[in-house]
Formats: C-alpha cells, sequence, structure tokens
C-alpha cells in the first residue's frame, strides 16, 4: 500500500542520518536519505564510538544518553555475536593533579544510577585485563562496567540494509545539497546535480555542515568543532576488550583485532591540507606509543590507516535536535555524542516528523534555545 504521509528527505550519510532515516522508512513514510559521497565518509567514518553517559551533564541529556544505550543493548540482544558491537564497559583516568575531579565524576555517577566503581592500579588492572597497573596513577580511575563501543560503519551497513527492505530511497555521491524553501517552509532538497526531491520535512544530519546550513537558512546554531584524529592501528595481540580514556591516549578495540585510538593534544599538530588535514608522522607515532603505554606489555602498535577532519561539537556542548521554528518543516540534528544517540535520536526524530508533536525528551536540546 502507497503510503499518504509527506516525502521526507534526509540529508547527510553520517549514522544520524542513517538512523534517523531508518526510522522513518520503518514508520512508512517515504524517505530518501542524500549524502553527498559515501555513507560514513565524513565524521561518523572516524569516531572513537564509545557508548556512555560518563562524568557531569545534565538530568536531560543523561537521561537521553541512558535511552541511547538502551537502544543498543536492545539491538544486542537481538543480533547476538556481533563483533561491531560490545558492551565490556569503560576505565578513565585523569592526571594525578585532577584526582578530586575524577572522585567529584565518580560521586556525580552514583548519584545519577550510573555504575561507577573508584579502582586503584591494581583493581584496575584486575577489572580490565589488557592494562598496565603502573600507568593507572597512584590516585585511581572510574570503572563503568555498562558501557560499550560500537564500529558506526558497521552498524550504518546493517542500518541501511533495513531501509533499503523498508522502502527507503538512498541517493550517494549527490555533492553539497541545498534545502529548498517557499513561504517559510521547506519545499525539497536540491543536490549539486541540479536534481530536486521535493518533500514536507527536511532533516539536517550533516555533521560538522549542520551549522553553516542552518545559518543560510535564518537558523542559528552555535558551533565548537574541532578538527581531529583518529588512529586505526593493525591487528595487536591484547586481551583489552574495554573502552580506555586516558590524558594521553583513548583507545578500544576494533572488529578486525586491531585498536582505534585518539587523543585531544593531536589536534594543535594537525594543518590544513589541499582539500583536507594532514598531520606528522611522528604525532601519529607518539599518540601510538602513548597508547602502547597503556597495554600490559606494552606491545609495539602499526598504523594501519589515520583519518583527520571535523569533528561535530555543538557551541554550548549539548545536542541540537529537532523541529525548527524559522523554517516549517526543517529538522536539524548536530550532536557531539552521535555514536551513542544515534538510535534514539533517529527513533525520537522520527517520532516528531511522523507526529507533528515535539517529543519531551527533545525539548531541551531544541535548537529554539539558541534565539
Amino acid at each position: 500500500m502507497r503510503s499518504t504521509q509527506a516525502p521526507v528527505v534526509v540529508v547527510g550519510g553520517g549514522i544520524l542520518g542513517i538512523s534517523t532515516a531508518r526510522h522513518l522508512a520503518r514508520a512508512g513514510a517515504p524517505v530518501t536519505l542524500v549524502t553527498e559521497g559515501e555513507l560514513t565518509s565524513n565524521a561518523s567514518g572516524r569516531s572513537l564510538s564509545w557508548l556512555n553517559s560518563a562524568g557531569p551533564r545534565s538530568e536531560e541529556y543523561h537521561r537521553l544518553r541512558i535511552a541511547g544505550i538502551d537502544r543498543y543493548r536492545t539491538l544486542a540482544t537481538r543480533q547476538p555475536g556481533v563483533d561491531w558491537l560490545r558492551f565490556d564497559g569503560g576505565l578513565a583516568w585523569l592526571p594525578e593533579d585532577r584526582a578530586p575531579e575524577l572522585r567529584q565524576q565518580h560521586e556525580h555517577e552514583l548519584a545519577h544510577g550510573y555504575e561507577s566503581h573508584f579502582l586503584d592500579p591494581g583493581g584496575a588492572a584486575a577489572a580490565v585485563p589488557g592494562v598496565d597497573p603502573a600507568a593507572v596513577p597512584p590516585t585511581g580511575a572510574v570503572w563503568n562496567p555498562g558501557e560499550g563501543w560500537v564500529d558506526l560503519p558497521s552498524l550504518a551497513e546493517f542500518l541501511i540494509k533495513d531501509f533499503a527492505e523498508h522502502g527507503g530511497q538512498l541517493l550517494t555521491h549527490a555533492g553539497p545539497a541545498e534545502v529548498v524553501t517557499a513561504d517559510g517552509a521547506v519545499a525539497g532538497v536540491r543536490t549539486a546535480a541540479g536534481e530536486l526531491h521535493p518533500a514536507r520535512a527536511v532533516v539536517l544530519a550533516t555533521g560538522p555542515a549542520v551549522p553553516a546550513m542552518a545559518s543560510r537558512l535564518g537558523v542559528p546554531v552555535p558551533d565548537a568543532t574541532p578538527v581531529s584524529l583518529l588512529v586505526t592501528t593493525t591487528p595487536v595481540d591484547t586481551p583489552l576488550r574495554a573502552v580506555l580514556n586516558t590524558p594521553r591516549a583513548s583507545l578500544r578495540p576494533t572488529p578486525h583485532g586491531g585498536l582505534a585510538v585518539d587523543a585531544d593534544w593531536t589536534t594543535a599538530s594537525i594543518r590544513p591540507a589541499g582539500d583536507g588535514f594532514d598531520v606528522p608522522a611522528e604525532i601519529v607515532a607518539e599518540l601510538l606509543a602513548e597508547a602502547s603505554r597503556l597495554l600490559a606489555g606494552h606491545p609495539h602498535l602499526t598504523a594501519a590507516h589515520h583519518a583527520i577532519g571535523p569533528k561535530p561539537i555543538p557551541g554550548d556542548g549539548d545536542p541540537v535536535l529537532g523541529r525548527t521554528d524559522e523554517i516549517a518543516g526543517l529538522y536539524l540534528a548536530f550532536t557531539h555524542s552521535g555514536a551513542t544517540l544515534a538510535l534514539i535520536a533517529g527513533e525520537l526524530l522520527t517520532y516528531e516528523i511522523t507526529t507533528g508533536t515535539p517529543h519531551p525528551m527533545l525539548a531541551p536540546f531544541n535548537p529554539r534555545r539558541f534565539r
């Protein structure tokens, strides 16, 4: 039976766009997903993709992230044995001179019902096989057993298959897209080739490009997006299965036996190069050396490849999710926590689009807060 719902176009082939398009298709909406290049070719393809709600944040943001983790647990139950979604916990620590801050983080997590354990170096190594206890500061570490990680390209492949099976239309390599408006409402999306896809609702889920695209439509979205580096190693012999978040390196396993590694300090060494970015080889080597120091036996880590590009972060740090007031039918999806929120954000945006009713969990994150 042909859907009677108005057509929707989702712009952006990252995990937020794919999830939203998939939920729309499952809801029976006629939906087209338009992406500039390949799926997950930008931020979603170079994300540490740590699934968590660790650290201090607002109660509303915490609840949204917990709901996001819940959806992943449901998916893991229905897809047992997949190698791209794991819940083996997360271990984090700060430098010794920030020990009080780490203790406050632990107490904040406990107060919100988030499973959190403060461990000494020996306890940390016992809880997380593969960690060198000598790498853990004597001031301790926080262990969150309920955390996990997801390989976003693998998740995208899974979701896009379901999207297609429910009648969704996919258009890749469309080039930069433009939202077309008429009388204060969206009318569709025009691709770089000039092809117009009519729509009564458009979702902008273009990662770091959202603020500029929204600004051209008169919708203000403050932006704090940095450029970041993610290094993926060749397979390494380590029992590590958890996510590690430490001052000099954060890492987690990959489905192919390697490690994904990043760190904020590398950003200062990234330089523009042609149409993209580059980083000195010695910075990649230093990052991998820092990661090796965290692991028992200090295995030699070799880079298989590295990726550099903008990491989407809204100006106030909180997600930007929901319908805009300025342009009827225009919805935004822009957040630093794209991995954790991907499934729940797509679900709740679909609810808003298909029912025309704001969802209470998205109300604190609506772009109208910037007006």
